[in-house]
C-alpha cells in the first residue's frame, strides 16, 4: 500500500448472498471503481439479513478503513434493515424527501407501474445522512461522515450501484483527496503467465516511487497491468513508458478494454468483418461481441453448428472427415472456418470445437481439448488448446482465446 493509499471495506448485506442464491458481484465492481483513485480494499464482509451481525460488521469495517460502502437491505420489504440499522450506528430522525419521492415516481412511471405503499416509504431517509438520488432505481443511496471516516449504503442490485458508483467515487474524491491528482493507466498483455510477468517487471517495480503502483488483473487468457500514481505527470508518463517498453513483446493493447472490444477496434482501424462458426462455445465468441457497441459494423453473423449435420450442410464440412477425424479435430475445425466466410461474406473468422464436458471426453480428447481454427482472407490457421476447469471455465477460456487469436493474427 503506498503512503497515499486510502482504505476502503465493504459490507454485503443479504441472506441470498449467504444462501448462495445470489452470486455478488458488487464488491468487485466496488473495488474496480476505487482501485484507480488510489484506495485500497481491506475486507469484503457478508452478512445475512440480521440486524445484530449487520451492525457488528459495519463497525469492525469503520474501525479499520478510512470509508466503508454497503450494498443490499434498502429495498422497500421488511427483509430490507440496512437503514435502521445504520440509524443506531449513526443516529438521527426519519424525514420525508420530496426529491427522493420524486425519484421513485419517476421509475415507476417508467416502468409503467403503479405506485405502492411500500415503495413509497423509501422517501423517508435519516436526518443524519446526506442523500445520493439513484438514478437506476428507487432505494436511495445514503452517505454519512464521522470524523475522518465515512459510510456510504448502496443498494444490492448490481445495476444500480455500477449505475451510481462514478458519483460516489467522485464524491469520495472531493471528500478525501480534494484536489489530488489520481493517474492511472492500463496496458493488456498476452502470451505469458503471471509470475513470469511479475518476474519480468520486478526491477521496475521496486523502482517505482511510493506514490505509484502497480497492480496484476489476471484474466482469462490476458492480464491487465493497471498503473496509479499520484505522482507528477512528467514522472507518471516516463512510468508508462517504460512499462510499456518492458512488455512490449507481450503488449495486446495499450489501454483497457475487453478482448471483444480491441477486436471491434482492430477489425474497424482494418476495414475488416468477422464471423464465426461455434461448436463447444455454442454461440459465445458471437455473444461477447455482439455485447460491445460498434459491433454491427464489422461483424456479419455466425453459424452454432452443434450437430455434425451443421456442421456439414451449412458450413461445407466434410462428413467422412467427420467420420475419419471426429467432430473435435483439425481438419474440422479448420473447414468451418473456411465455411463461415463463406457463408457469410466476413474477410475473417474464428471457430471452435471441442469437448467443454463434464462428459464426453477420452483418453485421446479429454475433457477441456479444443480446436481452434481462424481464417483471414482465405489462409486458415489452427491450434489446439488444453483448457482446463469445469464446463462453464472451458467454454469462457475458449472464447475468450479464439478471440485473442483473432487479435494478433489481423495485428501480426
Amino acid at each position: 500500500m503506498n503512503k497515499n493509499s486510502r482504505r476502503l471495506a465493504t459490507v454485503v448485506i443479504g441472506d441470498e448472498i449467504l444462501l448462495g442464491q445470489v452470486t455478488d458481484t458488487n464488491s468487485g465492481a466496488i473495488a474496480r471503481a476505487f482501485g484507480p483513485e488510489g484506495w485500497t480494499v481491506t475486507t469484503v464482509r457478508t452478512v445475512g439479513d440480521d440486524p445484530a451481525a449487520i451492525r457488528a460488521a459495519i463497525i469492525a469495517a469503520l474501525d479499520e478503513a478510512d470509508m466503508v460502502v454497503t450494498t443490499g437491505g434498502l429495498g422497500p420489504t421488511k427483509d430490507d434493515i440496512t437503514r435502521d440499522v445504520l440509524m443506531s450506528i449513526f443516529g438521527g430522525m426519519l424525514r420525508h424527501d420530496p426529491e427522493v419521492e420524486a425519484n421513485i415516481r419517476r421509475v415507476f412511471s417508467l416502468r409503467g407501474l403503479d405506485l405502492n405503499r411500500l415503495t413509497a416509504a423509501q422517501a423517508m431517509v435519516p436526518d443524519s445522512c446526506t442523500v445520493i438520488p439513484n438514478r437506476f432505481g428507487t432505494a436511495p443511496i445514503m452517505w454519512w461522515d464521522r470524523g475522518d471516516k465515512s459510510l456510504v449504503s448502496m443498494p444490492g442490485v448490481p445495476f444500480e450501484t455500477e449505475g451510481m458508483l462514478p458519483e460516489v467515487v467522485d464524491k469520495a474524491r472531493e471528500r478525501f483527496m480534494p484536489g489530488a491528482a489520481v493517474r492511472h493507466h492500463s496496458l493488456i498483455v498476452s502470451g505469458i503467465t503471471e509470475s513470469t510477468l511479475a518476474e519480468l517487471l520486478e526491477p521496475f517495480e521496486e523502482a517505482l516511487n511510493p506514490d505509484t503502483h502497480l497492480a496484476y488483473l489476471p484474466n482469462a487468457g490476458y492480464i491487465r497491468l493497471r498503473l496509479d500514481s499520484t505522482a507528477g505527470e512528467e514522472t507518471f508518463d516516463a512510468n508508462v513508458n517504460d512499462l510499456r517498453v518492458r512488455v512490449s513483446d507481450f503488449l495486446l493493447y495499450d489501454g483497457d478494454a475487453t478482448p471483444a472490444r480491441i477486436l471491434i477496434d482492430r477489425l474497424l482501424e482494418r476495414g475488416l468483418t468477422a464471423a464465426t462458426a461455434e461448436s463447444c462455445t455454442g454461440g459465445n465468441i458471437a455473444h461477447r461481441i455482439t455485447s460491445e457497441s460498434g459491433a454491427s459494423e464489422v461483424f456479419l453473423g455466425g453459424v452454432v453448428s452443434y450437430a455434425n449435420e451443421v456442421k456439414s450442410g451449412l458450413l461445407g464440412v466434410d462428413l467422412s472427415d467427420i467420420e475419419r477425424f471426429g467432430a473435435v479435430s483439425q481438419t474440422v475445425v479448420e473447414q468451418m472456418a473456411a465455411g463461415a466466410c463463406r457463408a457469410t461474406g466476413a474477410r475473417c473468422s474464428m471457430a471452435t470445437s471441442g469437448v467443454a464436458g463434464p462428459g464426453g471426453g477420452t483418453p485421446d480428447k479429454p475433457v477441456g481439448t479444443v480446436w481452434m481454427a481462424w481464417c483471414v482472407d482465405g489462409k486458415v490457421t489452427s491450434r489446439l488448446f488444453r483448457l482446463p476447469g469445469n464446463r462453464a471455465r472451458v467454454i469462457d477460456r475458449a472464447t475468450t482465446e479464439a478471440i485473442l487469436g483473432l487479435i494478433r493474427l489481423i495485428t501480426n
